[in-house]
């Protein structure tokens, strides 16, 4: 790390040192809306949401992402966005994006917040649990480019326009296959992903990381944790607190011939979960549980 670099980290450090903001790994926790949260902010490329703002005078939307990875805009047609996936971010992502929220309720047409505010002392109030209706879900919608980014009446010159056409080069296909609201007592989202050489499931699951553990690794050990012909569990990544179960995905296949595979894998996953209390892994499943730690990381 170059001198300059380690000055600057340095900087962040004692910033955040001073404002005694501690590190919040869940960041979305106690939301309905937390697996989508997740998911539109780390893999879900072009998606946009009503947001469930508590007593809003406007309907606001969320975004995986606006023009520049700003922090929020509102269109020129007067349509409010909040941006999931950001250049900046604070130890707690919640207080970021609930600062640019109570921003975009008092932003005129045409302004933008470049980056969320990471720096200002926390303060009571301005995390996202504290600004949304908590049993609220999003309803994601998914975008096949960003001409959303215009406004209705702008959308035949969106492939002329710069921004539009260099977002749209790297957007991967996504379709969203499985979803359960908070009611049912495991809200959770799994999308289909076209990342090129291979399609993916990605599952953003609530449960607490061990017993999610366990209970891959049961299956695993039971030869029943893929989805049929043409898949491979893959690993899994954790985002914002949650395990995020990763499997590849024969390409060729539409990806709705899916979606009843994931509907049963889901099931077997549940009863798996009821059933740890009751009888403890042994030897070979924590053999396959120590296999699948292997192929985790963390990208929040």
């Amino acid at each position: 790390m170059g001198k300059g670099a380690r000055k600057a980290r340095e900087a962040r450090d004692g910033k955040r040192r001073r404002s005694g903001a501690a590190f919040v790994a869940r960041s979305f926790d106690g939301l309905a809306a937390e697996p989508e949260l997740i998911a539109l902010r780390e893999f879900v490329p072009s998606a946009t949401a009503r947001l469930p703002v508590a007593g809003a005078e406007r309907e606001i939307h969320v975004a995986s992402v606006l023009p520049g990875a700003a922090a929020a805009m509102v269109r020129s047609d007067g349509v409010p966005f909040l941006g999931l996936q950001v250049q900046a971010k604070s130890s707690d992502v919640s207080r970021d994006l609930g600062r640019a929220l109570r921003w975009l309720r008092d932003a005129d047409t045409g302004d933008t917040l470049a980056v969320p505010d990471t720096t200002s002392e926390p303060v009571e109030g301005e995390r996202l649990q504290d600004l949304l209706e908590a049993d609220v879900a999003l309803e994601p919608e998914l975008h096949p480019d960003f001409s959303w980014w215009l406004p209705p009446a702008e959308r035949d010159s969106a492939g002329t326009d710069p921004a539009v056409q260099r977002a749209n080069e790297a957007i991967m296909p996504t379709e969203r296959l499985l979803s359960a609201p908070a009611d049912t007592g495991e809200a959770t989202v799994a999308y289909w992903v076209d990342a090129g050489e291979k399609a993916h499931l990605r599952w953003v699951r609530p449960e607490p990381e061990g017993e999610l553990l366990a209970a891959l690794a049961r299956l695993s050990a039971r030869g029943e944790l893929g989805l049929g012909d043409g898949s491979r569990y893959a690993g899994s990544f954790r985002a914002h607190g949650l395990l995020v179960p990763v499997w590849d995905l024969d390409r060729e296949a539409h990806p709705r011939e899916w979606v009843g595979p994931a509907g049963e894998l889901g099931d077997r996953l549940s009863a798996t979960l009821a059933g740890l209390a009751d009888q403890p892994l042994d030897a070979a499943e924590r053999r396959a549980r120590d296999g699948l730690l292997g192929r985790q990381i963390t990208i929040r």
